[in-house]
């Protein structure tokens, strides 16, 4: 399950609503899980709309059932064309980047794909996915060109 996980992460880690993280309940996250009141391993919980004690995910544990639920049940993307579901961040960036070149574009995704992998907190790192999401949109998936 680990392997997959991972994958559906790194997958979401450009979304304003979803955060897919882990805790080693065996380790330093100890403290949490005794506050979630988690007691076997591996649990799965989510949290919607502020909700600050979550709900104990019992479906499939395949990454296609994890990412079916989490398309139907959690994430909200920033729609780039109507910009619903955008943070005022994402919306000023969006106009930002529709004015400039296509290569001034190709060139951000570029710089950002060097960084992607850095070390960095966590808000970063995401904002990173972000605007890579936004720049391949507005270039019409340049990434395929780099």
């Amino acid at each position: 399950m680990k392997p997959g996980w991972d994958e559906l992460g790194e997958e979401y880690a450009g979304s304003s609503s979803v955060l897919i993280g882990d805790v080693d309940c065996t380790a330093a996250g100890s403290d949490l899980c005794d506050e979630m009141k988690i007691q076997g391993y591996p649990v799965l919980k989510y949290f919607k709309d502020g909700d600050m004690e979550g709900e104990n995910y019992g479906g499939g544990r395949d990454r296609e059932s994890l990412k079916k639920f989490v398309e139907e049940e959690l994430s909200k993307w920033c729609d780039i064309e109507t910009l619903n579901d955008c943070t005022e961040k994402e919306k000023k960036y969006i106009e930002k980047m529709k004015t400039k070149s296509t290569d001034d574009v190709a060139n951000q995704i570029a710089r950002l794909y060097t960084m992607k992998d850095g070390s960095m907190k966590y808000e970063l790192k995401q904002w990173i996915h972000q605007r890579l999401r936004i720049l391949k949109h507005i270039a019409g998936n340049v990434e395929e060109e780099l």
